[in-house]
């Protein structure tokens, strides 16, 4: 909203916000992509580390909540007794929790933790992002349009350089993620073991900690994210859920064989944005910001732009223009530069370089772009995530040892 200015002074616009301002993740010391290369060194993986320092440990199980921000945490003591008991401990005491990495959404963050690699070089850099091959947007959670996997990403995991090793490695998921393109790239390695209640994960993932003398286990709940999509985190469906998660994961910690490890830990947050328009900007009705895009990726608070040619400068002129005192509004070249998808001395790999956007948007304030005709479900959502706010940005490491 735009107010007069006072009698007798000039009107001047906000100042654009710098793209070098956004607090980009901290890649190689503190962010998702570190957490397994670390544990993988104290497992005595060959030729893996981080600058993360996290105290070996012979059985290690990374239990990861979707959309269990830290900041969400902090502010639900009642909801999460046990998991809220850990957060002074953890972290040698100091209760600092990890970035996720740009943007913060689940298909990039999930590939992060696997392969321990940031989005600029996994490459899966956002929610869709366009496919230099085919020019069409490729959803990298749902994997639409099919893609072959390991062509869009070619590294190996950590878990599959584990059980090279000689660790005793699995996954204990849902068991539809079985056999899905983002499990296999990001998540595989060693055994999955499909289980459909929360209580079964918990229960097999302790079981197969302790089912040899070095073991590397991973386990997943996905409806604290589904629920804050749907209801929002102000809402009793949430808090439900996120009472439910804490009393997993205490069962988890409960049942620890010796020498071991659990971390519990998130793909991101989330922020709840209103359902106004000065909240909520329909791209799909907005000329000005349609001018010159032929597509629009990524998400409402992460978004990346695909200009169609020669148009590149004038889209990010627009946006910066529109949008530039509530989003980092960024060319491909700047955001790089940033340290929005890994260190900036690393820049991104070539195949993935055309992927991320022209211009990169990511939402510093209440907003998002949506788009209520071909995004209508992602429109309809209460709970968004995506860009480098704290509350979507942060996420926990809390740390249990038995």
């Amino acid at each position: 909203m735009t107010y007069p200015a006072p009698a007798g002074a000039a009107w001047h616009e906000p100042a654009p916000l710098d793209p070098r301002t956004a607090p980009a993740p901290r890649y190689g010391t503190g962010s998702l992509a570190d957490l397994l290369p670390a544990v993988a060194a104290g497992l005595g993986v060959p030729q893996l580390g981080s600058g993360l320092d996290l105290a070996p440990a012979d059985r290690v199980c990374v239990f990861l909540i979707d959309g269990l921000g830290w900041e969400a945490l902090k502010a639900h003591p009642a909801e999460a007794p046990f998991l809220t008991s850990l957060l002074s401990s953890s972290m040698n005491g100091t209760g600092t929790p990890l970035t996720a990495g740009f943007p913060s959404t689940t298909a990039t963050s999930l590939a992060s933790v696997g392969t321990g690699l940031p989005p600029g070089a996994h490459g899966l850099p956002g929610y869709t992002v366009r496919d230099p091959a085919t020019g069409a947007l490729m959803n990298q959670l749902r994997w639409q349009p099919w893609t072959d996997p390991y062509v869009w990403q070619p590294h190996p995991t950590v878990f599959e350089l584990a059980d090279a090793a000689g660790v005793h490695t699995c996954q204990v998921s849902a068991p539809t993620f079985a056999e899905t393109p983002l499990t296999k790239i990001a998540l595989s390695g060693g055994t999955f073991h499909g289980r459909l209640s929360g209580e079964e994960r918990m229960d097999l993932a302790a079981e197969q900690l302790g089912a040899a003398g070095r073991a590397l286990v991973y386990t997943y709940y996905s409806e604290v994210d589904g629920k804050g999509h749907r209801f929002g985190l102000d809402s009793a469906e949430w808090r439900n859920q996120l009472r439910y998660v804490d009393g997993l994961a205490q069962r988890l910690a409960e049942q620890l064989p010796p020498r071991s490890a659990l971390y519990v830990t998130a793909d991101h947050g989330m922020i709840d944005i209103p359902f106004d328009p000065e909240s909520r900007i329909d791209f799909d009705e907005d000329w000005e910001l349609r001018a010159g895009v032929a597509l629009l990726g990524g998400e409402g608070r992460a978004r990346h732009l695909y200009a169609v040619p020669g148009a590149a400068g004038d889209v990010l002129a627009v946006w910066r223009e529109v949008l530039g005192d509530r989003m980092w509004v960024a060319s491909r070249d700047e955001a790089i530069a940033a340290g929005w998808f890994g260190r900036p001395d690393d820049g991104v790999d070539e195949r993935v370089y055309r992927r991320i956007g022209d211009v990169v948007a990511a939402a510093s304030a209440d907003v998002a772009i949506v788009a209520s005709v071909t995004e209508p479900k992602e429109s309809a959502m209460v709970g968004l995530h995506g860009s480098m706010t704290p509350t979507e940005q942060l996420v926990p490491l809390l740390e249990v040892r038995s």
